[in-house]
């Protein structure tokens, strides 16, 4: 269900956005009979048993797949464990580069893959690893087996690591209502427009921080001397590689926009850190 939403939290796409979707959507033979300009950012949820040609692209003749359908939008990959180690492996790539390159016999094509990735899984084969009800009965071992389905290349490409506790009965039948999407989608819409005048300001590569160059994360994520040193601890403790530390910093740039800060003050560090649960060790991450 949040997945879902998450299309509806993202500024509507821009006229060259819009044609790039339509694009590919064309070329993949999804367009649609009315054969119109796609408006809203795509939303796709491929089945876990999708294979590697079904999630980054390939054929005979090459076609985009899943991560290049979503681009501009949102991938959601549920029950992420459950995918297959090569296709999984095979989304590095694209992810990291923002495109995917398919060669065949026949002809050899490049597709933009800049989606949003959203991916979901369960803690522990049994789903109840940490619950409070102590439920779960899966021996320590089994967690980690369970958790070293996905590789720490892939993690280190996921920005943001959230756990989600289970919500209680009365929860659901409480009536309270949460923030409204406009009002979110509003913050993230002045956040991107901070984003863009930086670009301009500093003359960066890139206006979104998810794309910045390392040269341009150094010049845009100035630390203080205490959210170094918390950063540098919390990168010892935890083992961050040299991509995840990044990841880091892109974040709590991306915490300090969304307050309207033009500095990156030690909270925002701090609560980046905390975003990245699967980087701690199994168990560890229930104190975060």
């Amino acid at each position: 269900m949040l997945a879902r939403r998450m299309p509806s939290i993202l500024p509507p796409l821009s006229a060259a956005e819009s044609l790039e979707v339509t694009a590919i959507h064309s070329v993949a033979g999804v367009l649609g009979q009315a054969r119109a300009l796609v408006r809203v950012r795509p939303f796709r949820a491929p089945h876990h048993s999708t294979s590697e040609a079904g999630l980054v692209g390939g054929g005979d003749l090459p076609r985009p797949g899943e991560v290049s359908l979503a681009h501009h939008g949102v991938l959601f990959l549920d029950e992420l464990p459950e995918f297959r180690r090569g296709a999984l492996e095979a989304l590095r790539q694209p992810l990291e580069d923002g495109s995917v390159t398919v060669s065949r016999a026949q002809g050899r094509a490049t597709f933009p893959a800049r989606p949003l990735l959203v991916a979901a899984m369960n803690p522990c084969a049994c789903g109840f690893h940490g619950d409070p009800s102590g439920r779960c009965e899966c021996p320590i071992d089994r967690v980690r087996a369970y958790r070293a389905r996905l590789s720490g290349p892939l993690l280190d490409r996921i920005d943001l690591h959230v756990r989600l506790p289970p919500v209680a009965i009365g929860a659901l039948k409480a009536q309270a209502h949460g923030e409204a999407s406009t009002l979110v989608r509003e913050r993230v819409h002045c956040a991107r427009l901070r984003q863009a005048h930086r670009k301009r300001e500093m003359d960066l590569r890139a206006s979104l921080n998810a794309f910045l160059t390392p040269r341009d994360v150094e010049r845009t994520c100035k630390l203080s001397a205490s959210a170094e040193r918390i950063l540098a601890s919390s990168s010892e403790r935890l083992g961050l590689s040299a991509r995840a530390h990044g990841k880091v910093l892109r974040v709590a740039r991306t915490i300090a926009d969304l307050a309207g800060r033009d500095d990156v003050g030690t909270e925002h560090v701090a609560e980046a850190i905390a975003l990245r649960v699967l980087d701690r060790k199994v168990g560890d991450e229930l104190a975060a």
